[in-house]
This record gives structure tokens, sequence and C-alpha cells, in this order.
């Protein structure tokens, strides 16, 4: 069974991992599109990560930045997905 971590409202067995360097340096040097999206992001995207994610989003969808936005939307539903039994457990009645 995945181990739950407990920090405030982010309880989520998702693994975490250390920042290095400023957390807002690195925010800022965003693009504006991709931090637009995080802005209405139900998960904490590292800057390191969300950045990762968008490049290669761009790389798939041809530069669309519409499009990269809506693949990052995915990646966060699965990862949601994936997430919820564990913070929220099985619904018996399925």
């Amino acid at each position: 069974m995945a181990r739950i971590t407990r920090r405030g409202n982010a309880r989520s067995s998702l693994r975490r991992r250390t920042c290095i360097g400023d957390p807002m340096k690195a925010y800022d040097r965003l693009p504006p599109e991709l931090r637009a999206w995080l802005t209405e992001a139900a998960l904490p995207w590292s800057a390191r990560s969300a950045r990762r994610a968008w490049q290669r989003a761009l790389r798939e969808t041809g530069g669309d930045t519409k499009a990269a936005s809506e693949r990052l939307s995915h990646i966060e539903q699965a990862n949601l997905a994936k997430d919820s039994p564990n913070v929220w457990g099985t619904r018996s009645g399925r």
C-alpha cells in the first residue's frame, strides 16, 4: 500500500521531491502561458516539472500552446486518478 503523506491540505501518495534553488525565481522564469495554466492547476507543480512537461507537450503539439495546455491538463487528471484511491479510498459500490 502506498504511503500517504500529510502536510496541511496536501494529502497525497504521489512522490515528493526537494526543491533546489529559489522556487519563486524558477517560477518567474516560466513562460507566461505555462504560468497562466499553473494558476488553475489542481496539483502543486514544481517549476522544474512544469517546465519539463510543458516543453514535451509543445514538442508533441508542434508548438501549439493551447494544445500543450490541454496536454498538461490530461497529465494532471491522470495523476489525480492515480492518487485519489490512495487518498480517498475506493467506493464499495463499484
